[in-house]
């Protein structure tokens, strides 16, 4: 009977956690697709006297905006990495030496 009550209380609970992953998946998705005006500051009214500012590092050398990504990642070999972190541990000043080598 125990073991009954457990399974219930069990299922009742991922039911509700599986329905919540479910709303917040939803409601993420609406709030990905609303258009927000250019100069929104929170409330409903655009105000022209609060202009937004833009981080100098999102402007290429003309003042533009850069609409391409920041973060460029570039694949390496596993032996290149490890070269790479062999030297690192190289160069480490706190690094002691071991009488075995």
């Amino acid at each position: 009977m125990l073991h009954l009550i457990y399974i219930l209380a069990f299922t009742a609970i991922a039911l509700l956690a599986v329905s919540n992953l479910i709303r917040s998946l939803v409601t993420l998705s609406a709030e990905s697709q609303k258009f927000y005006p250019p100069h929104y500051n929170g409330s409903n009214q655009a105000s022209s006297a609060s202009k937004r500012t833009i981080h100098p590092e999102l402007l290429d050398e003309q003042g533009k905006v850069i609409e391409e990504p920041l973060l460029m990642m570039r694949s390496v070999s596993v032996d290149d990495a490890r070269s790479r972190l062999n030297a690192l541990y190289d160069a480490s000043p706190s690094k002691t030496s071991d009488p075995e080598e």
